[in-house]
Formats: structure tokens, C-alpha cells, sequence
């Protein structure tokens, strides 16, 4: 029996665990009392990477699709084939009718962080789509058009902060998001006791339970209520940007604006009364140690882009961005915003430099909107996507409108998957290519030591060999990589790069990385090094977060645009949305804190009882449906019907239910033996491709009209 330390890397958190093995095989999964973040704390999923492990419906060896079933093929068969389909529709077709998908499980995974730039390089098109566009984006075009760089997100200081303002997130069941903050009960508890916590949600979810208060707000308004607490802020306080003001632009363009937005005018409107909005306005404002915080509900909606910049302008004007207790900046290790010699880079312009083939929606840091995919694929014309390559990721549930997506994805000439398992969407794959579970491979976390609520560093090897025939991540890049330059006549100069890249491994560009990172050479010969993480395996606590805005800007970049132009469209939209009629009731997504991705719906440790794929409606619209508790329920809306169990509740306000994401395993040919047999059904089944964020494009999930009633109705 041995017991490895190892990163739990099925959600933000980032926990440390220890993981117990007997002959190879997982028995026990706890958390590390020694890891600097997450000291001990692990939440129900992180036992499940045993399941996850040890699955036998996860793949071991690559699979080919014929007419009698998946069939088991060679690897160098496999690669040898999705090199020459690639190549041979990007000639004839143009690179364009080639296009990229990347799931969220891409961020946890070191080898694919390093590696999978390099890939789509190679493959030449602007046809790329990811789980961005339907999460964050709202957050890194605000980063990007407000202080230079789409990583210039901030977090929240919530280890310090006396008084927190949330809008559309619940980090008691995330664990955190932009936020990396494992055991982030303990930390709002933290704030509740030195202060106030104000929770604005549509429902009453587990960290509302938390708060000091728990204000309703219908779905999609928060970008009016914030724009009341500016309103307030303008009219009753002095703007306080600090150390920001210096280059600060477009105030007045701001002012001017919250003008239009009386508390009293958007009252009606969010379900929120005026007194509220003002009496909270001015206690952000006049708290040390305040900030606002909005999530994944505030990014998924008709104005999330409008929102994600309403959230950091409101924390600049009240003295809480790049402030102590505020809205802050990390600085990570490896730095993925500075350039090697520890330098701003140059801000660039990264959005609506093309746009999707349909709609014309604009591209943001290189991806277009993947709500156009489906569109894109089954609109007629020369011009449309014929291939897919599709990396850890399973859109259909994923993404709006999967009954279209579902139908666009059988509409391909070819597509490739990586991942564990056949699920809803790869199950129309020609070919999948099956990778290590995460604990056969080592781990840095790349991507959220950069949205962590703490500075730390930690590398941790993998903690159990593999089970079969499956690659990492990073060697399917290079291999398909280097096929791909050979058919491509690519320059002898950039393929033995590709090769030295094999080469080298993640681990070997990770060593390089933080040598050359902010706290590696030129903290002096001592400074941060892989040996060193080797010899502090549960890691290092780098220390708190620090005011360092300025510096972390872009060189280029002449100070934060408070107002920037790209955001008229959806000032005036929303504008026009403060007097339009309301739909009298909406669908909102919520999550399970055992649920993170479909994958752990195979997990029987983590399904137990009864089905939680329920609809949750307030008792007064389920009399006003004739809907009692437990009665299926038929949820229809402009695209498609689904029928879930009524669970009753006053946790939701009145005009609003909820279904959780990731269910809808019950299409033919999904290959989870223990997922199909409680399949449920798919919330976006329901959401509505058409409905985009007039900014940015994101998806706008929350708020989806619906109607509801009794199913069978002559029941």
C-alpha cells in the first residue's frame, strides 16, 4: 500500500489530495492537510477520480466507428487517418471547413495547455469554438477591452474582503469559479462574520444559505441593478479610483450612462426595491475591504458582456479593483501575460477580427461563439464546416440547442474525438482517441494558479501508471502534429521544432517556464524551480494577493477604459430590454456539487438516491400548471420539450424554475452503462442557439421562456 500526493482536477479548486493505492488500483481519496490552499478540504467529487479511474466503460485504446460497431484500431492506423481526413478536406474545402472544439477539462490538464496551441496553428482555420463561449467569456472581453489582456481577470479577495456583493454565482457548490478558493465555505462564513454577504440569485442556492442576505433578482437583470448601484455611487459619492485614475478613461462616457438608471426606475424590473439597491451601493462604496462579485449567471444572459463590465467598473469607482479585500490580480509563477523577459507584452486586438459564416458573430481571442457551430455546419454552402476535431468535450449537453447541434454533428464529412468515454456528442465520431485519466498523469495547474484567490505553485507527478493503450493529451498533439507538417510540405525549421517540443514533454517546458517566470532566475539563483516544487510536493504558498495592476497591464496599454465603445450595442439594448414585457416564466440552469461534467454521472458514489436531474418550480406556478410535487412535468420552449419530475419549492422566486446541467444520457449509443440507466434530461434541450449575448456572443442560457404543465396533461 502507498499513498501519492496528487491535484483533484475536476473543478477550479484545485484540492490537494492523497491518494491510497494497493496494487494499482485507487482505495482511498482524502484530503492533503498539507496543501498551502486547500488544507485538507476536498468535496464529493474528488473521491470520484477512484470511479473515473477504474471505469470499465472508459476507453483504453483508440476506436474506429463501422456499421457493426466500434471497432478497436492501431494508433498509428488511427493518427495515420485523422491526418490524412484533416488534409485532405482542408485542400479541397480550405482550412476554414475544418473546425476545433475544446471542452473545460482542457484548463486542467498541463500537457494540453502547452501543447494544443501549437496544434491549431497547424491546422490553420478560424473555425474554432470552445467551452468559453458558453462560461466566462463576458469576463475576458471585459479583461481585454478594459485593461488590455483577456487574463487580467480579477478575483475576489475573499479571505480579506469585509463585505461582499455576489450576482448569479454559487461558489458553495462551485467550489469557486474565477476563483480558485478550495474550502470556500469556511471563507464566505469568514466574511458573514466580519461583515456582510448580499447573495442576488433568481434561486435560494447553497451559498444564498450563507449570506447575510438573499436578495431575488429576475434572471438576466443584474446588469440593470448594477447599473442603479452606479447610478447611486455618481449622484451620493466621488468616484474613487485611486492608483487606477491615472490614465483612467471614459468616466463621463460611465456617468452618463448610470444617469438613465435610477433605482427606482429598474426596481420593477429585477424584483429588487430601490432602498435595497441604494443602501447597498453606498456601503460598497464606503467599506474598506469591499468588492462585487458576479459568476456564471451573470455571464450567461441576454447582457453578459454588458454585465462582465458593469461588475469591474462598479469595483473600480468604488476604490475596490487592485485593492486589498477587493477585486484583485494574482501573480502566478509561470505568467502567461508577460513575455519571457518579464515585460509587459503588447495589448492586441483581439475581437471581431472575423466573424461566423451565419450570423456574422464576431470572433474574441481567436474563437468565434460556439452557439453559431451547429449553423455553421448545416447551413448550405461551399463555406461550411465538413470536419471536427473534437478535444475532451461533449457540446450536445453542453451548449444551446443540442437537438441541433446533435443533427449537425451527424451532418459532418468527419469528425475526430479525444476523450474518455463515447458520450452524446462523439458517439458521431469517426474515430476516438481515448487519453489518460487524471491521476495517470502529472499536473501544474496552468491555468488557475491565474485566478486563484491565493498565490501558490504546486507540481505534482501522476500517482498511478496506465491501464491500457491510451496517450496523453500532449502526445496526440505532436503526432497528429507532425502528420499534419508532413502533408503540408511544412518547413524543416518548424518540424524539428514540433520534434524538439516531443522532446521536451510538458514537464521539461514547465522547468523552462518557471525559470523564466517572475519568481524563477529573476528572483536570483534561489528562485522557484521544478526541483524545488519536487522538493515541496504539496506545494508552496506564494503568498496573499497583491495590488499590482498597473504593472500587470499590458506596455502599451495607457490606463483602464471605464466605458469602452464595444459595449453601446448593449447599453442600448438593454436600454430598450428596461421597458420591454417580460416572459411570465423562465428557465435557469443550477449546479449539483457532485456534478461538474457529464463524466461523473458514471460515477455511482456520486448518483446515490434519488434523481436530482428534477425541475424545481414554485409552489404557486405548479398550481397555477395543476402540477403537484412529484408529478412529471413537460418544460417547452421555442426549440424543444423535455419532461422532468416536479420538485416544489420556495427556494426558486415565483416566474422562475431551474434544471441542472449534464443530464440527457439517454440517446442511443451513449457508451455509460450506469448514466443511461438514470438518464434525465438535457436543459439544453431547451436553450435556444439564437439567443446570444449582443456583445460578445456567449451564450445566453438563463432566462429561456418556457412553458410548463402537467405530463401526461389528461393525467
Amino acid at each position: 500500500m502507498t499513498q501519492k500526493i496528487h491535484t483533484c482536477t475536476l473543478c477550479e479548486a484545485a484540492c490537494g489530495i492523497l491518494v491510497t493505492i494497493e496494487s494499482n488500483r485507487v482505495t482511498r481519496i482524502e484530503g492533503d492537510p498539507d496543501d498551502p490552499l486547500s488544507r485538507g478540504h476536498i468535496c464529493p467529487k474528488a473521491a470520484a477520480l477512484a470511479d473515473l479511474q477504474h471505469d470499465p466503460d472508459r476507453l483504453t485504446h483508440p476506436v474506429r466507428k463501422t456499421p457493426g460497431g466500434w471497432q478497436r484500431v492501431s494508433w498509428d492506423d488511427a493518427l495515420d487517418e485523422v491526418a490524412s481526413r484533416l488534409h485532405a478536406i482542408g485542400a479541397e474545402h480550405g482550412p476554414d471547413a475544418v473546425a476545433t472544439y475544446l471542452g473545460n477539462p482542457n484548463v486542467h490538464n498541463l500537457g494540453s495547455m502547452l501543447y494544443m496551441p501549437a496544434l491549431l496553428r497547424t491546422l490553420r482555420s478560424r473555425r474554432r469554438y470552445s467551452a468559453t463561449s458558453v462560461d466566462q467569456l463576458p469576463h475576458m472581453l471585459a479583461g481585454l477591452q478594459m485593461l488590455g489582456h483577456p487574463l487580467l481577470m480579477p478575483v475576489p479577495d475573499v479571505d480579506r474582503c469585509n463585505f461582499l456583493l455576489m450576482f448569479g454565482a454559487n461558489p458553495a457548490v462551485s467550489n469557486g469559479s474565477i476563483a480558485t478558493a478550495p474550502g470556500i465555505r469556511k471563507r464566505l462564513e469568514g466574511v458573514a462574520q466580519r461583515g456582510e454577504l448580499h447573495v442576488f440569485d433568481p434561486r435560494r442556492t447553497r451559498t444564498a444559505k450563507l449570506a447575510t442576505a438573499h436578495h431575488f433578482i429576475r434572471p438576466g437583470t443584474d446588469a440593470l441593478a448594477l447599473l442603479a448601484m452606479l447610478h447611486v455611487v455618481f449622484a451620493e459619492r466621488s468616484p474613487a479610483l485611486g492608483h487606477l485614475g491615472a490614465g483612467a478613461r471614459n468616466l463621463e462616457r460611465l456617468r452618463a450612462v448610470a444617469e438613465r438608471f435610477a433605482p427606482e426606475r429598474v426596481a420593477a424590473k429585477t424584483g429588487v426595491d430601490a432602498q435595497t439597491l441604494r443602501r447597498l451601493a453606498l456601503t460598497l462604496a464606503d467599506t474598506e475591504c469591499a468588492l462585487v462579485y458576479g459568476r456564471m449567471g451573470a455571464c450567461t444572459q441576454d447582457f453578459g458582456g454588458t454585465t462582465g463590465m458593469l461588475l469591474v467598473a462598479l469595483n473600480a469607482v468604488t476604490g475596490n479593483l487592485d485593492a486589498v479585500g477587493g477585486m484583485m490580480f494574482t501573480q502566478p509563477a509561470v505568467d502567461a501575460i508577460h513575455t519571457p523577459t518579464g515585460k509587459p507584452g503588447r495589448a492586441k486586438a483581439r475581437f471581431g477580427r472575423w466573424t461566423s459564416r451565419v450570423r456574422g458573430l464576431p470572433e474574441c481571442n481567436g474563437e468565434l461563439p460556439v452557439a453559431t457551430l451547429a449553423e455553421d455546419v448545416l447551413e448550405p454552402g461551399d463555406d461550411r464546416i465538413r470536419a471536427l476535431v473534437l478535444w475532451a468535450g461533449n457540446p450536445v449537453l453542453s451548449c444551446p440547442n443540442g437537438t441541433k447541434l446533435d443533427r449537425a454533428l451527424q451532418a459532418l464529412d468527419f469528425c475526430v474525438s479525444v476523450d474518455l468515454y463515447v458520450n452524446e456528442s462523439n458517439r458521431h465520431a469517426d474515430l476516438i482517441l481515448p487519453v489518460v485519466p487524471p491521476l495517470s498523469r502529472p499536473h501544474y495547474d496552468a491555468a488557475f494558479a491565474l485566478l486563484s484567490v491565493r498565490n501558490f505553485a504546486k507540481y505534482v507527478e501522476a500517482a498511478l501508471p496506465t491501464e491500457g493503450a491510451e496517450r496523453h493529451d500532449w502526445q496526440i498533439i505532436v503526432e497528429l502534429q507532425q502528420r499534419l507538417e508532413a502533408l503540408q510540405g511544412t518547413s524543416r525549421v518548424r518540424r524539428l521544432a514540433t520534434h524538439a517540443a516531443r522532446l521536451l514533454g510538458p514537464k521539461g517546458t514547465l522547468a523552462a517556464a518557471l525559470r523564466a517566470g517572475p519568481r524563477g532566475l529573476r528572483s536570483g539563483l534561489g528562485g522557484l524551480s521544478l526541483r524545488k516544487l519536487g522538493e515541496h510536493p504539496h506545494g508552496i504558498d506564494l503568498g496573499p494577493l497583491k495590488p499590482c495592476l498597473p504593472e500587470r497591464m499590458p506596455a502599451d496599454w495607457p490606463g483602464i477604459d471605464l466605458c469602452p465603445d464595444i459595449y453601446a450595442q448593449g447599453l442600448d439594448a438593454l436600454e430598450a430590454a428596461a421597458e420591454a414585457e417580460a416572459p411570465a416564466l423562465v428557465l435557469i440552469g443550477r449546479r449539483q456539487l457532485a456534478s461538474n461534467n457529464s463524466w461523473l454521472h458514471n460515477a455511482p458514489r456520486l448518483t446515490k438516491g434519488p434523481s436530482r436531474c428534477t425541475l424545481l418550480i414554485h409552489p404557486d406556478d405548479a398550481a397555477d400548471a395543476g402540477i403537484s410535487d412529484g408529478d412529471e412535468a413537460q418544460v417547452r420552449s421555442s426549440v424543444g420539450t423535455v419532461v422532468a419530475p416536479a420538485q416544489l419549492t420556495a427556494e426558486v422566486m415565483r416566474g422562475v424554475v431551474s434544471l441542472p446541467h449534464g443530464y440527457g444520457h439517454g440517446r442511443e449509443g451513449v457508451g455509460w452503462s450506469h448514466a443511461a440507466s438514470n438518464p434525465g434530461c438535457s436543459i439544453n434541450d431547451l436553450t435556444d442557439d439564437a439567443r446570444v449575448d449582443v456583445v460578445s456572443g456567449n451564450a445566453a442560457f438563463s432566462g429561456t421562456a418556457v412553458e410548463v404543465s402537467r405530463w401526461p396533461a389528461n393525467r
